[in-house]
């Protein structure tokens, strides 16, 4: 049975392959999945973010779809829809593409208010509601949002309430100049994500996402990530301070680097 760090090591080794000098986002993203949370990638385009999901994917041997948010995506287009089977003679749901291991949301901020809510069930309660049915989503799941912080010609900006359920917010950043002279190299004969294949389970995952909540978090750690949200409510400068999700996620952030030093 593979431990949080072997498994790591093993997604990052088979990642690097495709995205090079990026080992410390590639580790913050470990860190999310450990501890079931989302990310939100804040990037110019180009950088590498959907080759990062598809490589993680692919490592875990995990379901992956690309969703382009625009602003005439309807919330349907993410949960799924129920038609009339006339054969049958009775409605049939056909599940949408957020029924996933990981879905990337392209441009999430593309996307008007109303279809973006179509994702705060699904991350918050990994589970979908479509014609007042209730759907649970594949396990893991993880939510990889991207968004350009340099156009907002038709866009959306985030809500509170869905920038609350994100764990992380990376930034991948341009390469240096020997990673992106080794980038070029890679393309000499074929994609590198072609190489990519399945290096652990993805159940190896859902097990080490259990054994996170298993961890004791000593009594000085925990004091300290109250008085760091709280602080947050407090700053002047601060318009909204984390929520109380914001300081289960740091629990659980803390507990879960505890599994991967």
């Amino acid at each position: 049975m593979l431990n949080a760090q072997s498994f790591a090591e093993r997604i990052i080794s088979n990642v690097e392959k495709v995205i090079v000098g990026k080992h410390g986002i590639i580790e913050m993203l470990m860190v999310a999945l450990l501890c079931e949370g989302h990310v939100l990638l804040e990037d110019v385009p180009g950088t590498g973010k959907t080759m990062l999901a598809r490589a993680v994917a692919t490592s875990l041997g995990g379901s992956f779809k690309r969703l382009q948010c625009t602003p005439d995506l309807l919330p349907n287009d993410i949960t799924g829809v129920t038609i009339f089977n006339p054969q049958a003679a009775q409605f049939e749901f056909r599940a949408g593409p957020a029924f996933v291991n990981i879905l990337l949301a392209d441009e999430i901020n593309r996307a008007t208010p109303r279809t973006q809510s179509a994702l705060l069930e699904a991350m918050q309660e990994q589970q979908v509601t479509v014609d007042g049915i209730t759907y649970a989503l594949p396990r893991p799941f993880l939510v990889l949002a991207t968004q350009n912080p340099i156009e907002y010609e038709g866009t959306f900006p985030l809500p509170e309430a869905q920038l609350d359920r994100f764990l992380m917010r990376l930034t991948l950043g341009y390469p240096e100049f020997p990673d992106e002279e080794q980038m070029l190299l890679n393309l000499q004969r074929q994609h590198p994500i072609n190489q990519v294949s399945e290096v652990v389970e993805s159940r190896v995952l859902l097990d080490l996402q259990r054994q996170v909540w298993e961890i004791t978090v000593e009594e000085s750690v925990r004091r300290y990530i109250l008085e760091l949200v709280r602080a947050s409510r407090a700053h002047p400068d601060v318009l909204l301070g984390a929520s109380p999700r914001g300081s289960l996620a740091l629990f659980k952030d803390f507990a879960g680097e505890s599994r991967f030093p």
